[in-house]
C-alpha cells in the first residue's frame, strides 16, 4: 500500500480532496482483483463513468462507483458475490496490505424496472489515509439484462501510483462506442449532470474516432432495448427534468473535478454533437501548434501521467491537462506575471526544457513558456474553441510532434519513446524499500513488487512489497 503522504501529493496536484484520490487508488486494486478471480474475470464487463476515468481517459472526472454488466445472471446470487469478493479481498490484501473488511461487505439482489434481477454491493475499506470512524465505501452496480451490442475489449486500468504492479492492471470492458451509445442512451433516459459532462467530454476528443455507423447502430440498439426513441437535443431540451439538471450541476460534479466548467457550456454544445452523431457536420481538421523556429527533441514523447516529472517540476501539469480536456482557458503565474491562456501542447527542447506550448487568449497570439518558470496555474470558467490540436489530453502518451520525420524503434514500458536503442538512463529512477527486512532497491518503472532477495544479514527475505521512498532524475 502507498503512503498517506504520496496521497497528498496526488491530491495537491490534481486539485481535489485526499479522499477522492484515495478512493481513486482502491478502485484500482479493487479492479485488478476482479479482473483476475478466476470465474467472475472473464464474465463481468466493466462500463460507465468510471471506465471511462480508468480505461480510456486520464484527464476525466474522479468517478466513484463500479459498474458491470455480468454475462451470468447466475452471478446475480448473495452468496455467489459474498463468496467471490471475500476472495477478492483477500487477495487485494496480499498484494498490497489494504483493509477491506469481509464483514463489511454488502450485496442486495433485487428486482429492476424490467423485471429481471439486478444487484447493488457496498464495499468498506480503510486506505492509506487511516482516517478513523465509519469506513469510506465503494458501490457495485450489476445487472445481466443488459444489451451488449460489440465485442467488449481488454484495456489497460490507469493506476499512476508507485505500487502499480509492472505487468499492469487490465480489465475486461466495454468498447469505446459502446461506453459512448451507452453514455447517450444514458443521458437520453434520465439527464443528469454526470452524462452530460461525459457525453460532450467524449466528443472533444478528437484523439479518438469512433466508427459512426457503430456508434449509431449501437445507440439505437440501446435505446430500442430502454423502449424510448433515438434523442435530438431538441427531445432533450423539452424534458422536464432539464431544470433540475442545471439545479444538480454543481451539486453533483464540483467534488469530482479540479474544477467545474460552466453548465451553458457543456449545455450548448449538445446541439453540434447531436448533428455530428447524426452525420449532419463534420468535424473541422486541426493541425498541431508549431513549434517552429524552437529545436524539439524528438526523441522523447512526454509520458502520460504529469506526476511522473514531480521531480523536474513542480508546476501543476494536470490542472493544465484538465483545462485543455475541458476547453477551458487557464491563468497561471509565469516569471511575477500572471497569463490566460489556451493551452494546447508539451515538448521538450534538445536542451532538456519543458515547453507548453499555448494561444494567448486576448491576443490570439501564439506562445511557448518554460514549465519550470510556471510557478501556480488556476483553470478559468472563461471557454475557448480550439485553433489547434489538443495534445495534452491523455488517451495514452503526450504528444510530441517530430519536427523531421524519424523512425521509432522500440517503446519502453516506462512510456518513454526513444529512437536509440542504447539505454539513455533518461528518466526518473525509484527508490524502493522492502517493507519487511528494510533493504532498498533502485528500478526503473514505477512497481512496489519485489522479487526474491536476501535482507542486509545475508538471509532469505520473506518481503514481496515494498514503499516508494524517493524519486530521482
Amino acid at each position: 500500500m502507498i503512503t498517506r503522504q504520496e496521497i497528498m501529493e496526488a491530491s495537491r496536484e490534481f486539485g481535489l480532496g485526499a479522499n477522492i484520490i484515495e478512493k481513486d487508488y482502491v478502485l484500482g486494486w479493487l479492479l485488478d482483483g476482479i479482473s483476475k478471480h478466476a470465474v467472475i474475470g472473464r464474465d463481468w464487463i466493466f462500463k460507465g463513468g468510471t471506465c471511462l476515468k480508468k480505461c480510456y481517459f486520464e484527464t476525466y472526472r474522479f468517478s466513484e462507483d463500479l459498474d458491470f454488466t455480468l454475462r451470468q445472471e447466475s452471478h446475480l446470487n448473495e452468496e455467489f458475490l459474498m463468496a467471490a469478493f471475500r476472495e477478492i479481498v483477500d487477495d487485494v490484501y496480499d498484494g498490497t496490505g489494504l483493509e477491506i473488511p469481509k464483514e463489511m461487505i454488502r450485496f442486495e439482489i433485487f428486482e429492476n424496472p424490467r423485471g429481471k434481477l439486478s444487484a447493488e454491493g457496498r464495499i468498506s475499506y480503510r486506505g492509506p489515509m487511516q482516517q478513523r470512524g465509519d469506513m469510506p465505501r465503494i458501490k457495485l452496480d450489476l445487472t445481466a439484462d443488459e444489451v451488449v451490442a460489440l465485442p467488449p475489449v481488454m484495456r489497460e486500468v490507469q493506476h499512476s501510483y508507485s505500487d502499480k504492479p509492472g505487468e499492469g492492471i487490465f480489465v475486461q470492458c466495454y468498447c469505446f462506442e459502446e461506453v459512448f451509445a451507452e453514455k447517450i442512451r444514458a443521458l437520453a433516459e434520465r439527464l443528469r449532470p454526470g452524462d452530460l459532462y461525459d457525453v460532450i467530454n467524449l466528443y472533444h476528443h478528437n484523439d479518438v474516432s469512433p466508427d459512426h455507423v457503430l456508434l449509431n447502430n449501437t445507440l439505437k440498439q440501446k435505446c430500442d432495448f430502454k423502449g424510448i426513441a433515438l434523442p435530438s437535443a431538441k427531445s432533450l431540451a423539452d424534458k422536464p427534468e432539464r431544470a433540475e439538471l442545471a439545479a444538480e450541476w454543481e451539486n453533483m460534479l464540483a467534488h469530482q473535478l479540479p474544477a467545474l466548467p460552466p453548465y451553458e457550456q457543456f449545455w450548448q454544445e449538445l446541439s453540434e454533437m447531436f448533428e455530428w452523431l447524426y452525420g449532419t457536420i463534420r468535424k473541422a481538421a486541426v493541425a498541431p501548434i508549431s513549434s517552429a523556429g524552437m529545436e524539439i527533441n524528438t526523441a522523447v514523447q512526454m509520458p502520460a501521467m504529469s506526476q511522473a516529472w514531480h521531480d523536474r517540476t513542480t508546476s501543476p501539469l494536470h490542472l493544465i491537462r484538465f483545462a485543455a480536456a475541458n476547453h477551458l482557458c487557464v491563468n497561471f503565474q509565469y516569471q511575477g506575471t500572471t497569463r490566460l491562456i489556451e493551452p494546447y501542447s508539451l515538448r521538450m527542447t534538445k536542451e532538456g526544457n519543458l515547453l507548453l506550448y499555448a494561444v494567448k487568449h486576448d491576443a490570439q497570439e501564439d506562445r511557448s513558456y518554460r514549465v519550470d518558470r510556471i510557478s501556480g496555474a488556476q483553470v478559468s470558467d472563461i471557454p475557448f474553441t480550439p485553433r489547434y490540436k489538443i495534445e495534452l489530453t491523455a488517451t495514452g502518451t503526450i504528444s510530441a510532434p517530430p519536427v523531421a520525420q524519424r523512425s521509432i524503434s522500440h517503446v519502453p514500458k516506462s512510456g518513454f519513446r526513444t529512437v536509440s536503442k542504447r539505454k539513455t538512463g533518461f528518466g526518473p529512477t525509484y527508490l524502493v524499500q522492502c517493507s519487511y527486512c528494510g533493504k532498498k532497491f533502485e528500478r526503473k518503472q514505477y512497481s512496489t513488487r519485489l522479487n526474491p532477495h536476501k535482507d542486509k544479514n545475508g538471509y532469505p527475505c520473506p518481503g514481496r512489497t515494498g514503499y516508494l521512498v524517493d524519486t530521482k532524475c
